[in-house]
């Protein structure tokens, strides 16, 4: 699976969904105005990859939550068997990517649900104290999208202040549950001395956005390379996980010749943490890894380094 061989092979079975176009050699690329020069990241390195590992599991609500099984249950009865898919993520799932991580040495970013770490406080303080970070992720699962103001800030203060009496560790990034944050969500983010968020899908690279008179980080998030929108049991296999990895890689890393290039990839406590998908990625990681300039990285100090670049790009329209 690592070789090029071994790629190529694995691509073109993907071919049937893939329109190939002709070469035009005449044809000039795009340029973003604001994007600077030079666009890299200040070293020799290529391309930076960032994973997220979601510790939510434990944390979901009684009813009404995302899960394999059918959504047709009687009112006011709990899915039992869904229970049980959980509970998977913190009972075997983030256990058995912990040990992963620390096989190649990575450090991962863990978008946590406070009342997920809340229920599993050992497991929590378990991912700190093997030097991974622990961002925002919620109070719980309700959407904050239509919260009020002061509502919005109570629910995310509080969810950072469990955390932080959990692990020790001040959050300082967040990911909103879907990605869906309310028009007040970065400038309350800013105010709790957060210094980034991930619910953006729109670049491969980082970049800053004002918030009230200062800068504020954005990590690109990604749902190509997202277990949950790809996988989660009814979509693809992990086999076919493991070749949308390695196609989004090697453009990327194509890509990153010339310019800053970030590859995000989503793995969820109970979904990539199963044997077949940490095997997966195992392999992906063996073949990523051996690349020269391939960084991993924290989103906080991607974020981080982000804010102290001067040739960061700054997208001052920022919705």
């Amino acid at each position: 699976m690592s070789s090029r061989k071994d790629f190529i092979k694995s691509a073109a079975l993907l071919g049937a969904g893939t329109l190939l176009l002709p070469d035009k050699p005449d044809a000039k690329p795009l340029v973003n105005r604001t994007d600077p020069a030079p666009a890299n990241w200040g070293d020799d390195t290529r391309l930076v990859i960032s994973i997220s590992m979601q510790f939510e599991a434990g944390g979901e609500p009684e009813t009404g939550f995302d899960s394999p099984f059918p959504q047709n249950l009687q009112k006011g009865y709990t899915d039992l068997p869904a229970k049980t898919w959980f509970q998977y993520g913190y009972k075997e799932g983030i256990p058995r990517l912990l040990n992963l991580w620390d096989k190649y040495k990575i450090k991962v970013t863990s978008h946590t649900v406070a009342e997920a770490a809340k229920r599993n406080p050992d497991l929590a303080r378990e991912i700190v104290k093997r030097g991974h970070e622990i961002a925002g992720h919620g109070l719980n699962w309700t959407p904050q999208y239509a919260m009020s103001y002061n509502e919005e800030k109570k629910f995310i203060k509080d969810g950072a202040d469990i955390i932080k009496d959990i692990t020790g560790q001040t959050t300082i990034g967040y990911n909103c549950n879907w990605l869906r944050r309310s028009k007040n969500t970065i400038s309350i983010l800013q105010e709790l001395g957060f210094i980034y968020h991930i619910d953006d899908l729109s670049r491969d690279q980082p970049f800053l956005i004002p918030v009230n008179g200062r800068n504020f980080a954005v990590v690109p998030y990604s749902l190509r390379n997202n277990d949950i929108q790809l996988l989660e049991g009814r979509y693809f296999s992990s086999k076919q996980f493991g070749e949308q990895l390695l196609l989004e890689f090697e453009q990327l890393y194509e890509e990153g010749a010339k310019q800053k290039r970030q590859m995000s990839i989503s793995t969820h406590d109970r979904i990539s943490g199963t044997p077949a998908q940490v095997k997966v990625l195992d392999e992906f990681l063996a073949f990523a890894s051996k690349k020269p300039g391939v960084k991993f990285m924290r989103k906080d100090d991607i974020a981080r380094l982000t804010l102290s670049d001067k040739s960061a790009l700054v997208d001052s329209n920022y919705m």
